[in-house]
């Protein structure tokens, strides 16, 4: 910017209450005696927002000024956590207003927990790519995040009688101060219709798609703001209207539900995440919301770029890059290749050329349930022209293969990207795209060797890793501020933007001052949240007893389940010998079941239903407790982290593809417990093996004893009497008193199978004893407070490989070739 644009007003105490006093008066009518503590918090969001604005126009400025590569981050989850906190924290705003509100007589954690916590994602992918667009901002890369702007998130949980129950998450009910409304950007996007080829002056035939039925998507813009930067990147989700919102003629006819017929339509793209895809008209509506934000960005990036640089495509990868972050965005390969060749007629060889270098995949999952394929049928009637070129693509990629390996049908057929009836999303990301990452050295390693072996062989180039990060900026320096201040205080502030400072903390990991003190802020931390339990579920927990979280998606393969025979088998345990001495220990689970996974659904009903056994039974005499914490989020995972003393990682070794989870915890000083699985190998390298507890099969003997077929749960049952113990407690009525079939379900599937998968089908008998010996080792590392502290302070110190800056760093010189700017005000 030059010297005559004004500097931005500084956001001085006095002008925050100035801002925010009139902010109440103007918006809500009210003084600041009679605002509520939602409207107070209106006013600030609004008042921050204010003040970034003109870091958030500069950034942009430059990014046109430079005309500089800029990267579009593309997911379908977003799990941003509140914005007020982290963008007060960013600014080095938080004395100042804490300072304001005091003087205004505001208690400022109440404005601050007036906001709603949007739940625009389901769990790690969706805040990896909140951690991701932090880093960019803090690292001055241009960039955008883009998905879709939902009005309801993944849903609200409610536990009843021991049962997930499933309510709207209306995370825009007080509205939305953050965004800003871009109308001047939207973009149609259509649907359907039949696909025509219509002859040009030039005699060259060109498709084009009629009787199509079309919404318009609107972007709304949220600022990310760097820490300590000038830089404030968006986050552009889309909305969608109809084209046309009201049929006018049709309501004068008394035809109501025909005049908002098209509203309703467009309203259920941006409705919910993941709606559920258990019948035809859910895996169409995932389809179509899919479709929605890969076409509104994508023309939107087109048309931005010929702005600058008309229609010379070939330029296209020096300014453009887009991140497929997993198999939903894979749509941007064939979105982009129909709008090159039918909007701006560019051939197919050069827009694939064009195409492939400008995209780049990231794969989340070895779980090949999670790679994403669509029926040919429902593919091909709502994206015709779509089909087309994915067909193309696949014949050509098809040919390639007969090449080099011979007319093989088996060979094709696996890998093809339309085969069996199905268009594999995951196979058309990878053919079209320059860069395949893992998000872990392991999983990256099982994607080369196992699960995508065959595309390796042939694309070796393509494939590297890049081990996931979590901003440190929300995970240690704001959700843990005693912990923050102690870091500080002993070795400066430079780890808030280089975690690898951290280090300097190990030699005071032996030291009985610094242990002392980082025991005492543990301990602070565990009293806030015993004293949020027994605020919100009215049950006692010991603050001096071990806090044991696992908090997660509910999955199978995340074992759960392991977790809570444990549990059992430890109550059977006490039952038996009523004077055992244990470190009484805290259970603590939060995790949400996809509303139409029954069996995830049921271990949360199992975990309840221990809970109500063991925390009701006097024998037990308070040295194991166990509670379920409803609506896990971003806010409750900022008070879970801090708490932490043992982490638990548990997942069959060769399923988890790298886990954040594990690093919010391992910062804030907690000790994992946890298999050799997605970065927990990496955690392992970093800390040592005197700082984490590892148990169970590896991937490799994990793949081994699959492959062997010689696995039978029932010779464990047979042969271990607290095995049995655990699972008899099943079915017989113990934890479901009067209804002893409740849990059947989960011992048939140990035991049997169940609903056609191989019987304990990840492996949970298997690794039990080996788990049951870590958790051993665990009580008595704990009697020894000084191992304990020195354990856990040196999780802290060798934690700065897992920041996302690092992550960052990575995929902005390996994959992305962009380079950080700096702004000026």
């Amino acid at each position: 910017m030059d010297n005559t644009t004004p500097l931005p007003v500084g956001l001085t105490k006095d002008e925050i209450k100035r801002r925010v006093t009139e902010m109440v008066r103007t918006v809500f009518r009210k003084t600041i005696e009679t605002a509520s503590s939602q409207q107070i918090y209106n006013a600030l969001a609004y008042t921050i927002k204010d003040y970034l604005s003109d870091r958030w126009i500069a950034t942009h400025d430059q990014y046109e000024s430079q005309d500089v590569k800029v990267v579009y981050y593309l997911s379908m989850e977003f799990l941003m956590g509140r914005f007020l906190g982290n963008a007060v924290l960013n600014l080095s705003l938080d004395e100042t207003i804490r300072e304001a509100m005091e003087e205004l007589g505001v208690d400022y954690n109440l404005a601050e927990d007036a906001e709603a916590d949007p739940g625009l994602g389901s769990g790690g992918l969706g805040r990896l790519a909140a951690c991701f667009l932090d880093s960019l901002s803090t690292l001055g890369y241009p960039a955008y995040g883009c998905g879709i702007r939902y009005h309801y998130g993944i849903f609200e949980q409610h536990i009843e009688n021991g049962y997930q129950i499933e309510k709207p998450d209306n995370w825009l009910k007080f509205g939305d101060p953050w965004s800003v409304r871009r109308d001047e950007y939207a973009m149609e996007v259509r649907f359907g219709g039949k696909v025509n080829s219509v002859k040009d002056e030039q005699g060259v035939y060109h498709f084009v798609l009629e009787d199509y039925h079309s919404v318009l998507a609107i972007p709304y813009d949220y600022p990310v703001v760097g820490y300590n930067t000038n830089v404030v990147n968006t986050l552009r989700l889309w909305d969608a209207e109809a084209i046309d919102r009201f049929d006018l003629q049709s309501f004068n006819e008394g035809n109501y539900e025909r005049a908002v017929e098209e509203q309703n339509l467009a309203r259920r793209l941006s409705e919910v995440l993941y709606p559920a895809d258990n019948t035809v008209a859910g895996k169409e509506l995932r389809l179509r919301q899919q479709y929605f934000f890969i076409s509104a960005t994508i023309q939107r990036v087109l048309m931005r770029f010929t702005e600058k640089h008309k229609e010379d495509f070939s330029v296209l990868p020096d300014y453009v890059q887009f991140q497929l972050n997993d198999t939903h965005p894979s749509l941007a390969v064939a979105e982009l290749m129909r709008i090159l060749m039918d909007t701006y007629y560019v051939s197919w060889d050069q827009a694939w050329e064009i195409t492939r270098k400008t995209c780049a995949y990231t794969n989340h999952t070895i779980m090949s349930e999670a790679l994403e394929k669509w029926p040919i049928e429902l593919f091909s009637r709502l994206l015709p022209r779509i089909y087309m070129i994915v067909e193309e693509i696949n014949r050509r990629f098809c040919a390639n293969l007969i090449d080099w390996f011979g007319n093989d049908p088996n060979k094709i057929r696996n890998m093809a990207i339309v085969a069996d009836g199905q268009v594999r999303m995951a196979y058309l990301a990878i053919v079209g795209s320059h860069s395949v990452n893992g998000v872990a050295a392991i999983h990256s390693n099982i994607l080369k060797t196992q699960e995508l072996r065959d595309f390796y062989d042939i694309y070796p180039e393509k494939f590297n890793n890049k081990t996931n990060g979590i901003t440190q900026r929300r995970w240690l320096a704001k959700c843990n501020p005693g912990l923050s201040r102690l870091i500080t205080q002993n070795i400066g502030d430079g780890w808030i933007s280089n975690l690898d400072e951290l280090t300097k903390l190990k030699p005071l990991a032996g030291d009985a001052g610094f242990q002392t003190d980082f025991m005492r802020v543990k301990r602070e931390n565990k009293v806030l949240l015993s004293n949020y339990i027994k605020q919100t579920s009215d049950l006692s927990v010991d603050p001096d007893s071990i806090f044991d979280i696992q908090v997660k998606r509910l999955h199978e393969y995340k074992r759960q389940l392991l977790n809570i025979f444990h549990i059992i088998d430890l109550y059977n345990t006490i039952k038996m010998n009523p004077y055992m001495e244990i470190v009484p220990r805290t259970f603590i689970f939060a995790a949400k079941a996809s509303a139409s996974y029954h069996r995830a659904k049921l271990i949360i009903k199992l975990i309840n239903s221990v809970a109500d056994l063991v925390n009701n039974d006097k024998t037990v005499n308070g040295r194991i407790r166990v509670l379920f914490m409803e609506n896990y989020r971003v806010t409750l995972a900022e008070q879970l982290c801090p708490a932490a003393d043992v982490s638990e990682q548990i997942s069959t070794a060769g399923k988890e593809a790298s886990g954040t989870g594990n690093m919010k915890f391992m910062l804030n000083g907690a000790v994992t417990v946890g298999t050799l699985d997605g970065a927990n190998v990496e955690m392992l390298e970093e800390a040592g093996e005197d700082n984490i507890f590892i148990f169970g099969m590896t991937a490799a003997e994990v793949l081994a004893l699959t492959q062997s077929g010689t696995y039978s749960p029932w010779n464990l049952y047979n042969m271990d009497y607290n095995i049995r113990f655990v699972l008899t407690s099943l079915i017989n009525g113990t934890l479901a008193p009067g209804e002893h079939d409740l849990f059947r379900e989960i011992y048939d599937a140990m035991l049997n199978g169940y609903g056609g998968a191989r019987p304990d089908e990840y492996y949970v008998l298997q690794d039990f004893q080996s788990y049951k010996n870590a958790q051993f080792k665990i009580n008595n590392a704990y009697k020894d407070t000084a191992r304990w502290a020195e354990m856990a302070i040196n999780n802290v110190a060798t934690s700065g490989k897992f920041s996302s800056d690092r992550t960052i760093r990575q995929y902005a010189e390996e994959i992305w070739r962009i380079k950080p700017i700096q702004v000026k005000l």
